[in-house]
């Protein structure tokens, strides 16, 4: 995955992977409404409001148009 480029996965880019975020993670809505907000706003990422860490959106990371291979919680490649 490291750097290669690869097809965006066949799912919106609102819908992270279930191996990101899982879909019974306690605090699911929050983060999903957090990455939807910088996502229609056009920003990089967001801080995720568990963590207070910033998160990157997969609409950036679709931009970016490679996989990194670091585990991003909105992979927009991630497909397996």
């Amino acid at each position: 995955m490291n750097g290669e480029r690869r097809p965006l996965a066949d799912r919106a880019l609102t819908e992270p992977h279930p191996s990101r975020l899982s879909p019974d993670h306690p605090r699911r809505e929050r983060i999903l409404a957090a990455h939807g907000a910088a996502l229609a706003a056009g920003e990089a990422g967001y801080l995720d409001p568990e963590t207070g860490l910033f998160v990157l959106t997969a609409g950036f990371l679709a931009r970016r148009g490679t996989c990194c291979g670091r585990g991003c919680r909105h992979c927009p490649y991630v497909d397996d």
